[in-house]
């Protein structure tokens, strides 16, 4: 997988690239990561990427002139156009379909933007996807363009030490993901769950099972709507209904 970034600070991601699951991934060549200062590209004498909107108002606007010729460079060498991601609160909120989604592509090109925002021309003839974390505004697009790289890398083959890792996480199944708990069996009183220490492996699934179903039922039961539940499932939810009743 290879990702290119186009910002303005390329330094916040240097911690980010040289740790954890993406530092390996990058150490194995499993993930490249090509930081892009946009300014580099700009035309103007002092090298500035933004400018007062027309038509008035506050902040100042990113230009389309660098951002289109940065991605007209990381295109140059390219057989198949990527996806280029716009990070922007107006967008499609983020979610596991589409990390699973873009995790199809072997190239994706990530747009982070500063200031009041981009040059609309650059929303309307540039970028294929526009991506948002939430219902909320951040500084700039490089702390979600990290989220979308992690959270691809990680669904990427040979990325995690267990090929399997992936499935069970919240949102992979449709349900948020079961309790999990390690050595030792009682500490301080507090106890595993019997069934994890059966060795029982059917019937331990099951008690997982319930269990992500429960946590989806008290926690985000909006998911339960488009989840792919067996029969079992549902009549597992329909006692905890009529429990509660």
């Amino acid at each position: 997988m290879r990702f290119d970034v186009l910002t303005l600070f390329p330094e916040m991601f240097h911690g980010f690239l040289s740790h954890s699951i993406m530092g390996r991934a990058k150490e194995r060549g499993l993930v490249e990561a090509n930081l892009i200062n946009f300014r580099q590209f700009s035309d103007s004498k002092h090298h500035t990427v933004d400018d007062t909107p027309y038509g008035g108002g506050g902040g100042m606007v990113l230009r389309a002139q660098p951002i289109f010729d940065a991605v007209d460079h990381l295109l140059e060498n390219v057989a198949e156009r990527p996806p280029i991601i716009m990070m922007t609160p107006q967008g499609e909120p983020f979610s596991q379909e589409k990390a699973e989604e873009l995790s199809q592509f072997p190239h994706l090109i990530l747009l982070c933007g500063h200031y009041e925002g981009f040059d609309e021309r650059i929303r309307e003839h540039l970028v294929t996807h526009e991506i948002s974390m939430g219902d909320y505004v951040l500084t700039g697009g490089e702390l979600p363009a990290m989220i979308i790289m992690d959270s691809v890398s990680r669904l990427l083959p040979e990325v995690l030490g267990n090929p399997n890792s992936h499935v069970d996480d919240s949102f992979s199944m449709g349900l948020l993901e079961y309790p999990h708990y390690t050595k030792p069996a009682d500490y301080r009183g507090m106890k595993v769950p019997d069934i994890l220490l059966s060795g029982h492996h059917a019937k331990i699934d099951k008690w997982r099972r319930e269990q992500a179903l429960l946590r989806t039922w008290k926690r985000r039961p909006d998911l339960l709507k488009s989840s792919i539940l067996t029969e079992e499932d549902r009549k597992f939810l329909r006692q905890l209904k009529a429990d509660q009743v």
